[in-house]
């Protein structure tokens, strides 16, 4: 039985300008040369760098000569160094030194993230590092006020490309009280960035509403451009065939997988609570946890406590396993901490739907993802705390093989209509292009 699961029609409008018109641009104009800051690139395994490099890559090909500025691996990694620098065609990479200490700890990130800030600082000051353009992101979260430096001293235009928002993210977590003086004046610089920004991306809805809310002035330079995946490089693999699967004992059971960051944004509790409930099933559900985070501990320890037999923790993978390890599962999961809607947006969704397995997202009422999954027809959303409701859906996804892999499809198709690093690399193109 489908229910109300029936598939949806995908024609959609894409607003990505045509590949003509873009080619008819490139040949009468000179090439643009766009410079990135971004502290985390490849080989770190941070889904931030992973994003950035597939972005740079689509510009190249647009035409774009992209020069990026970033860091050693220093935040998930099996490699701890990497090419001082590294040239693929009209791709340049260029890598600091990065600071290490205590990368677990937050004040420790902090310090990491301002010695990053005072390199990039050092590498813009040579006019031939500049570009014609300067697209910063958050990592580290106070990166885009060296772009409003810039533009002050060179008269260098920018954009910002806004992953989450500080802070704000800091506040709700308890890490900093909403009334300090940091916090008052990071908010006062925030606008101050923006305003002076040549545009603002952001990676969902809710995120656009945060930001206007806070600086009504700018609610026309702010463009949602979702993050991405690619379905060429992430295909349905049937886990009987799948050697990740095979070699870690998931395919002859129903596999529940999160996949990803485990840190304080994240919700785990309603995760664990299902899984508690799902222990003893007469038909075996398992839940996989690949990656790490601040929350890995406790989520391990709470395992314990509970004496759950069907959860598993795995290491982050090579970026080579991601096909793999996400078509290792019948399930995939995603969620977001309570007061954090419009402050982060969860990139792993576009792998999931890229691997064609159906989503149960953990979000807020309000949350953009809800509209999303409702939209393409992949899954279902539930509130932070009813872990009841999440072990019933995937109950009913584990004895009804025939729903699940509808959703599924239904999913991909979403994300090939939308989501895939020609149609986002036009819309950065679009937005680069009117700078100059």
């Amino acid at each position: 039985m489908l229910d109300n699961y029936t598939l949806k029609p995908l024609l959609r409008t894409l607003d990505a300008p045509k590949e003509k018109t873009i080619q008819h641009s490139r040949r009468h104009r000179k090439p643009i040369k766009l410079s990135i800051i971004s502290q985390f690139y490849p080989p770190d395994y941070a889904a931030t760098g992973q994003l950035i490099s597939e972005l740079a890559t689509q510009l190249g090909k647009l035409g774009l000569q992209v020069n990026i500025f970033t860091g050693q691996p220093g935040y998930a990694y099996g490699e701890d160094k990497a090419p001082k620098i590294e040239r693929d065609g009209k791709i340049q990479v260029r890598r600091s030194r990065t600071s290490r200490m205590w990368s677990r700890r937050i004040r420790a990130r902090a310090l990491n993230g301002l010695l990053f800030c005072l390199r990039a600082a050092i590498h813009l000051c040579k006019s031939v590092n500049r570009g014609d353009v300067l697209l910063l992101t958050t990592e580290p979260p106070y990166l885009p006020i060296l772009g409003y430096f810039a533009h002050l001293l060179f008269g260098l235009p920018y954009v910002c490309l806004l992953y989450d928002i500080y802070p704000d993210i800091a506040v709700n977590l308890h890490v900093i009280p909403e009334k300090h003086w940091l916090v008052r004046i990071w908010r006062w610089l925030n606008r101050q960035v923006w305003k002076n920004a040549q545009s603002a991306i952001v990676l969902s809805s809710s995120m656009k509403e945060r930001i206007v809310a806070e600086c009504p002035e700018i609610a026309d330079k702010i463009t949602v451009i979702h993050s991405w995946a690619n379905p060429n490089w992430i295909k349905p693999i049937d886990k009987q065939d799948n050697w990740f699967a095979c070699e870690f004992d998931l395919a002859n059971k129903f596999t529940v997988l999160y996949s990803g960051n485990m840190g304080r944004c994240h919700d785990m509790d309603t995760i664990l609570a299902a899984a508690a409930q799902l222990s003893n099933e007469p038909t075996p559900i398992q839940f996989v946890f690949i990656g790490n985070g601040a929350k890995r501990k406790q989520c391990l320890e709470q395992v314990c406590s509970l004496g759950l037999t069907n959860c598993r923790f795995l290491p982050y993978q090579d970026r080579s396993v991601l096909p793999y390890s996400l078509t290792a599962c019948d399930l995939s999961l995603v969620s977001v901490s309570p007061g954090m809607e419009g402050l982060i947006a969860p990139s792993k969704l576009y792998g999931i739907l890229a691997a064609g397995r159906p989503v149960a997202a953990i979000c807020e009422p309000h949350s953009y993802l809800r509209n999303l999954l409702a939209e393409a027809n992949c899954g279902e959303a539930f509130d932070n705390g009813d872990g009841t409701a999440l072990a019933n859906f995937i109950r009913r996804l584990a004895n009804d093989s025939e729903l699940t892999a509808v959703l599924g499809n239904s999913g991909r198709s979403y994300l090939q209509s939308k989501f895939t690093p020609e149609i986002i690399a036009r819309q950065y193109w679009q937005i680069v292009s009117r700078i100059r």
